[in-house]
């Protein structure tokens, strides 16, 4: 299994594991399903919705 990153693009991982979708809801990223926000980085989506990207990814790999 690949192992999710900062770097890692939203779109990628809710295409390969929708069931992360409520973590980047629960931290404020409502915008899932435009189009902007499906390309960016988790550490880009962060910096914009303030979230911290370490603690995000970490649930991400936790819940996969």
């Amino acid at each position: 299994m690949e192992k999710i990153t900062k770097d890692s693009i939203i779109g990628d991982v809710l295409d390969k594991h929708p069931e992360t979708a409520q973590l980047f809801l629960s931290i404020g990223m409502h915008c899932l399903g435009c189009p902007a926000s499906r390309g960016e980085t988790i550490e880009q989506a962060c910096y914009v919705h303030g979230a911290d990207a370490d603690a995000l990814v970490e649930a991400l790999n936790a819940a996969v």
